[in-house]
């Protein structure tokens, strides 16, 4: 099976199909900057800059070197936020203004243009499960009709990445779409009657320490952010293994918590050992946004920690400023919920069992 990674990001899908023995071919997202990341870690797969909007089948086409359908896999997993976004007017650097597109070409429509076209044998989209519900609703019942109407056989849901081997608490709406053969969802493997679930100290212990704002000069990516003195106090106070803020001294409180506030406590929170983490975001390196505290020690976890409850492997290594490349990690799909999606298209396509007509 050939792949084709529509918003690839960093590569945590291109990673987990490829592990799963599927030829990625290539990448496209529009955020050139990581490119490099994608690269180096998914070779011989190709990094193409460009918007989904702009991208045409022949230029699909032509990257693939063939129009065979049958084996083919697109896959799409936009970042959260862009799918209720619509691109509007632009001036080039000619003063050219180029029209708005229809308010509803969503980037989930952008997806289903490219499919319709290709008939891929094949499609994978994940992502948050408020893709159901876009702007208008009506993008996304478009897209199931048109899959239905070109022979699609569809199976979709929530699942959560900790039941498929991921260290970390991630619901995500998956949807698989097949031709000519019986669809499904993969079934869990971890949790209650099943393998019990992958922890934070089985996915970080084994780091070295490191302080807030040191870099450790052997493991890549192994660096921790900067935080303030007072924040430093903060987390001091906050117990190791899995405490919050409701343990601090009034003089540490922030302004907002005061008083009678009993809302979230994960802001400046600390992850258990003995836990899942909480899903990891774009700043998840940063204690002010969400449990992202280490466990014992008094800083935020680290790029690589972060990389490592996103199931990355140790030798894949992230290019480009701590901002962007906590964006690269908390963004990317679980390598390890890749591998399992690609590994349960795989055995759908070859089972002969489930051909239908």
């Amino acid at each position: 099976m050939r792949a084709i990674d529509f918003y690839c990001g960093a590569g945590g899908l291109s990673r987990g199909l490829l592990d799963a023995g599927i030829e990625v071919v290539a990448g496209f997202d529009a955020d050139g900057r990581c490119k490099e990341t994608y690269e180096k870690n998914n070779r011989p797969a190709q990094f193409h800059e460009q918007d989904i909007c702009d991208v045409s089948a022949s230029a699909v086409w032509k990257v693939l070197g063939s129009r065979r359908t049958g084996d083919l896999l697109i896959a799409g997993c936009a970042p959260c936020q862009p799918f209720s976004k619509h691109r509007k007017s632009a001036v080039d650097e000619s003063g050219t203004v180029s029209q708005a597109r229809d308010p509803d070409a969503t980037l989930l429509g952008e997806f289903a243009r490219l499919v319709e076209v290709m008939q891929p044998g094949q499609v994978l989209i994940e992502n948050v499960p408020g893709i159901a519900k876009v702007h208008g609703f009506s993008t996304y019942r478009r897209f199931l009709k048109m899959l239905r109407a070109n022979s699609y056989r569809i199976a979709e849901g929530v699942l959560d990445a900790k039941r498929f081997g991921v260290p970390q608490t991630r619901r995500r709406y998956v949807l698989i779409a097949v031709r000519g053969r019986a669809v499904s969802l993969p079934e869990p493997q971890f949790g209650p009657g099943l393998r019990e679930y992958v922890t934070v100290r089985q996915a970080i212990a084994h780091y070295p320490p490191i302080k807030a704002g040191e870099r450790h000069p052997f493991v890549p990516n192994h660096e921790a952010a900067a935080i303030s003195s007072i924040n430093l106090n903060r987390l001091r106070s906050t117990p190791h293994d899995g405490g919050d803020r409701r343990a601090w001294p009034a003089e540490l409180e922030l302004e907002c918590h005061k008083g009678d506030h009993d809302g979230h406590t994960d802001v400046y929170g600390r992850m258990a050992w003995d836990r899942w983490a909480p899903t990891l975001t774009g700043r998840c390196n940063s204690v002010s946004n969400g449990r992202y505290g280490h466990p014992c020690q008094d800083r935020a976890i680290s790029l690589r920690e972060a990389a490592s409850l996103q199931t990355f492997g140790d030798a894949y290594v992230f290019c480009g400023t701590r901002q962007h490349i906590a964006r690269q990690i908390g963004n990317a799909v679980p390598v390890k919920f890749g591998e399992i999606l690609g590994g349960h298209l795989l055995r759908l396509r070859n089972s002969k069992a489930g051909q239908v007509a």
